[in-house]
């Protein structure tokens, strides 16, 4: 997340003190709105978000994998 511009209220410390998203204490990202489903923050989410395609072959994969419809 070096280079992202992700507000600081959403960005928490891993145990190597690398910078990762802020997740809920169910494991939520902290920036989905839970009731649209959207990204709170979408010009500002981080490079990783900007990457990974709803719909793309990785996630499909994911999705199957964690035994969800597509």
């Amino acid at each position: 997340m070096g280079g992202d511009d992700v507000p600081s209220e959403l960005i928490a410390l891993d145990r190597w003190g690398g910078q990762v998203m802020e997740r809920l204490d169910d494991g939520w990202c902290a920036a989905l709105d839970r009731i649209t489903m959207l990204c709170g923050i979408y010009d500002r989410r981080p490079m990783i978000c900007r990457e990974y395609q709803v719909g793309g072959s990785d996630w499909l994969t994911d999705r199957l994998a964690l035994g969800k419809e597509t």
